[in-house]
Parts: C-alpha cells; structure tokens; sequence
C-alpha cells in the first residue's frame, strides 16, 4: 500500500475530482472526461442508461414518499387489513372479510387494504358499503392486478419498502385474513416493528383459528419452546373468527380474544 503525503503541501497536489459533493483520489478517480456536469446535462444526444440507475431511483422513492404522506395524512385513524389476492368473492373467508370492513368502518376507522382483489377487495367492500373511507395501496407487479372497484382513494407503488411504511405509518392496528406469502411477509414485518418498539405497539388479530392454527402450535412449540422467541413475544398476536371481536380487539375494548 503507497505512503499517504506526509505535509498538507504534497497533500494539495493530489489529483482529485470533485462529483457534486465527493471527493475522489487515487483508484477511485474515472477515466479523463473534458465535459462537465452542466454540458451533459444540457446534451440533448447521448445515452439514456442514466434514468435507470440507481441515482436517479433515489428521486423516485423521494416522490413515492412524499404522494403517500400528502394523500393519507388526513385520512384519520385507520386499520390495515391483510389476506390473500386469490381468496373467491363466494367463499366464506370474503364474506368473513366484508364483515371486518363494514365494522371497522362503522367504529370510525379508514380500513387500509392492498388494493387487489380477494381478501384485500372484501375489506375495502365493507368499507364502503357501510360509507366509510376505503383505501388501496397496490403495487407494481409483473403481472397485471390493478386496483379494486370498492377502493375510493387508490395509490400504487413501484417499492414495497415504501408502501410497507405506509400501511405502518397510518394504521392503529392490523387485521389479518387467510393468506399466502405475501400475507405473511407483512404479518411477520409487523410483528417484528412491534416487538422491537421501532414502532408505537398496535394490535395485530389474525381471523380465521382453523386456518391459522398451524402456525400458531408451530410458533409456541418450537419457535418459543427452543427459545428463539420469548412467551411474551405471542402476546403481541391475538386471534379469533368472529368479526365483532377483531374490531373490539382493534378498539381496545376487548383485551384477550383468544391469545396463542
């Protein structure tokens, strides 16, 4: 490894570059460029690679940030219900979900869905039929969902990380129906949020005993059991079939449900 300049004398006549606000010496300096940064920005030829690197992404995450707080700030307080895309409008779990909607809606909660069909649709359904305030935050994905008829005050996202804070950020508590991964995944994150106290605690009800048992028995008696979580952590999840008593666990004004 070369000896840094001994004096701040031979340390001025390093050669260096300046990009914006960094400085680059030795290795880290590029190829000779006679143009500047004003010149390249005002070419109106040349590569297009720019509007795809990770730079410019940062802007995009900025505005995607800044469209969420500006459209949910005012909304009041909300609850985020969580369920699979592909449950049918004909199956009891969508009507379970509809019911969930409805009632939240009428105890004065926005109810903060995904946006897509299924469980996230039936939620935002009773939403708005019971005239409550029914949001949609979608997502780009590489094949077509879109939002929901029954969504009145939509946002779709290019990043899960930011519409992640969003249903974070806005929801007071969280309603979760049967599900696949992508169910699980924002389950887990909220959970975790909790039992870290990088959030305020809200509650979490998983609806639906029969279908979620399974990872129930899993969580206490092998995840706790081998001390990889603490019997306090379950504390943190309640669960139950009857809508009435999700959204009075929402409320606070049912403490238990049944807890794991």
């Amino acid at each position: 490894m070369p000896a840094a300049p001994s004096s701040p004398h031979q340390r001025r006549h390093l050669k260096e570059r300046f990009r914006g606000p960094v400085l680059l010496r030795r290795t880290q300096l590029p190829a000779p460029d006679d143009t500047t940064t004003d010149q390249r920005l005002l070419e109106s030829e040349g590569s297009t690679d720019w509007l795809h690197e990770d730079p410019w992404r940062v802007l995009r995450i900025t505005s995607e940030f800044v469209a969420g707080f500006e459209t949910l700030a005012e909304i009041g307080p909300a609850v985020a219900v969580f369920g699979s895309a592909r449950t049918k409008p004909d199956s009891p779990e969508y009507a379970v979900g509809v019911e969930v909607g409805r009632l939240l809606a009428k105890a004065g909660y926005a109810v903060i869905t995904g946006g897509g069909p299924g469980a996230m649709e039936s939620g935002n359904r009773g939403a708005v039929e019971a005239e409550g305030v029914s949001v949609g935050l979608g997502i780009e994905l590489p094949f077509e969902q879109g939002l929901n008829d029954y969504v009145d005050l939509g946002l779709n996202f290019r990043y899960f990380f930011v519409r992640k804070t969003m249903f974070v950020k806005y929801a007071r508590g969280f309603v979760v129906l049967p599900g696949g991964f992508g169910t699980l995944d924002e389950l887990f994150e909220a959970l975790t949020l909790v039992q870290t106290q990088k959030v305020t605690s809200f509650p979490i009800v998983l609806v639906g005993t029969s279908y979620w048992s399974g990872l129930v028995d899993w969580l206490r008696d092998r995840v706790v059991a081998e001390g990889k979580a603490s019997p306090a952590d379950l504390d943190l999840l309640h669960v139950t079939d009857l809508p009435e008593e999700a959204v009075e666990i929402i409320r606070g004004t049912q403490p238990a449900g049944r807890r794991i």
